[in-house]
């Protein structure tokens, strides 16, 4: 977190829009990573993060100094993504992530790992993207999704089981 974030927001709750611009600046690229990881393709990952933005600005009175910035945001975004998975009833995140050479072996599995990634319920599929693609800890996962840490890795571990199954 840069040191002055908490400032940063505090001046975008006063309506200061190129704090605004500035916290855009620092944190869209962060965020588009995550939704194009989540949502599959360019196109909607900007239009999540626009909306995770616009949401941003106008609850900006409403963040808690207690939490860091970027968990907070990383909390809009993902809300957004998760609202746009359930709209669509489709799911999908490329498999780019720095570990899926750890489950896929042949270069033909691409497309079985696209489909058992499927089966994966919304929120663990969240979780584990967040988790093994963007390198969250437990902690930070379950502030961003408002969940117990235990929560957390038992939705994780069920992902990764289903994942194995679909995958066999």
């Amino acid at each position: 977190m840069a040191p002055d974030d908490r400032g940063l927001i505090e001046r975008v709750a006063r309506g200061d829009e190129s704090a605004f611009g500035e916290l855009v600046g620092r944190y869209q690229d962060r965020l588009f990573t995550v939704a194009h990881r989540l949502l599959g393709n360019r196109a909607d990952a900007e239009d999540a993060i626009q909306r995770a933005f616009l949401n941003c600005y106008l609850r900006s009175d409403t963040y808690d100094a207690r939490w860091q910035v970027s968990t907070w945001l990383y909390r809009v975004l993902t809300n957004v993504c998760v609202d746009e998975l359930r709209r669509r009833k489709t799911v999908g995140f490329p498999v780019e992530a720095p570990d899926a050479g750890a489950i896929v072996e042949k270069p033909g599995q691409h497309l079985d790992l696209r489909r058992a990634l499927e089966k994966v319920p919304t929120e663990a599929r969240l979780l584990l993207a967040l988790r093994y693609v963007d390198g969250l800890s437990y902690g930070e996962l379950a502030k961003i999704r408002g969940i117990s840490i235990n929560t957390v890795k038992s939705q994780l571990a069920r992902g990764k089981s289903i994942l194995r199954k679909a995958l066999r």
